[in-house]
């Protein structure tokens, strides 16, 4: 069953989210992502606007959505992105 990684994401450094934006796709082709949505505009029906960016990306499971953020890759991305921004990250499968 196919399952959503989605990020919201409070960039504060755009130099350095720079940088883990180059990183981050080879790892989610490895792991049979793909981004639905790389920062798009969005609209907050509801609930806080404490984010300026959204991020949503498809894989085939949430077990291979589980392996890339614990991969060797994505670890080395996620360094570089705690410098840059702060988020919230939550992996859904969908129907």
């Amino acid at each position: 069953m196919p399952a959503l990684l989605i990020g919201q994401i409070n960039v504060t450094d755009e130099a350095q989210y720079d940088k883990y934006k180059r990183l981050t796709p080879a790892a989610i082709e490895k792991y049979g992502g793909r981004f639905i949505s790389r920062g798009g505009a969005f609209k907050v029906f509801e609930g806080q606007d404490a984010f300026n960016r959204v991020v949503v990306i498809e894989f085939p499971s949430l077990t291979d959505a589980e392996k890339f953020y614990a991969s060797p890759e994505y670890t080395e991305a996620k360094a570089v992105r705690k410098e840059a921004a702060i988020g919230n990250f939550v992996a859904v499968e969908t129907l």
